[in-house]
């Protein structure tokens, strides 16, 4: 088990590729600190499937979008956990509006779940490290949108650019102190937030003829590429983006 000892903070973790991300770092041997904004069946159902992997979980509820449930969290997961060695900054949210509609709301939301709150997690776990005097790993999961462009969708394309280059900076900034930083950028994931693309096999067929591989991601894809990341086989990896997309990101046209 590559991850034996160690203790993640999977933020977003109550379903989804979260979810994924969770059992697949228990499957590995890391302890588990389930995030979601509420501790409901969805978080439980999380953290029993740590369990059932023979690992420690707990659940800290807490939404992202304001700064100090971003410090809470951190500080709570410390105290019940004893320590973060491996931060995913999975949780995320996105919004389908045209740009000449978009509200200040809207616009917020997305930049401070997705952008301000990984920032100031990452600052908190990166400094418990260093007084901790240990090194340890930020896993961001971005989107293969850091990179490509989705009309109706560019608040969520901004907080994808803008968490790579938070990203790099980050490496370059932490590398001293024996902390990698990298970004996951899944493509078009089988999740319950595609739930409604599922039911239209035309709009379907039309996404699948832009992914090379022919299918649709699932939660174990990333997750595998996630548990490499937290590992020892990835230490010398830091500032980059593994695309995790079925070749989507070089093949995409808008239809």
């Amino acid at each position: 088990m590559r991850l034996e000892h160690k203790v993640a903070l999977v933020t977003g973790s109550t379903q989804g590729i979260g979810r994924g991300i969770a059992q697949r770092l228990a499957r590995e041997g890391a302890d588990v600190i389930i995030n979601g904004r509420h501790d409901d069946e969805h978080a439980r159902a999380s953290a029993e499937l740590v369990r059932a992997e023979g690992r420690r979980a707990c659940i800290i509820p807490a939404d992202l979008a304001t700064v100090a449930n971003c410090k809470r969290l951190v500080a709570e997961s410390i105290e019940q956990m004893g320590r973060i060695d491996i931060l995913v900054n999975n949780a995320g949210v996105q919004k389908h509006t045209a740009f000449l509609q978009a509200s200040e709301a809207d616009y917020e939301l997305i930049l401070n779940v997705n952008l301000r709150a990984p920032f100031f997690i990452a600052q908190a776990v990166a400094q418990h490290l260093m007084d901790s005097g240990r090194g340890g790993r930020i896993i961001n999961n971005s989107s293969v949108h850091e990179e490509l462009p989705f009309p109706n969708f560019t608040s969520y394309c901004m907080s994808k650019g803008g968490l790579k280059m938070m990203m790099r900076n980050l490496a370059i900034e932490l590398a001293p102190l024996g902390i990698t930083v990298n970004n996951l950028a899944p493509g078009a994931i089988e999740t319950p937030i595609n739930s409604s693309l599922m039911n239209q096999p035309e709009k379907l067929s039309a996404l699948l003829c832009n992914i090379p591989a022919r299918r649709l991601g699932q939660p174990r894809d990333v997750a595998g590429a996630v548990a490499f990341l937290a590992s020892d086989d990835a230490d010398y990896i830091t500032g980059t983006t593994l695309v995790v997309d079925g070749g989507l990101l070089w093949h995409y046209s808008e239809q």
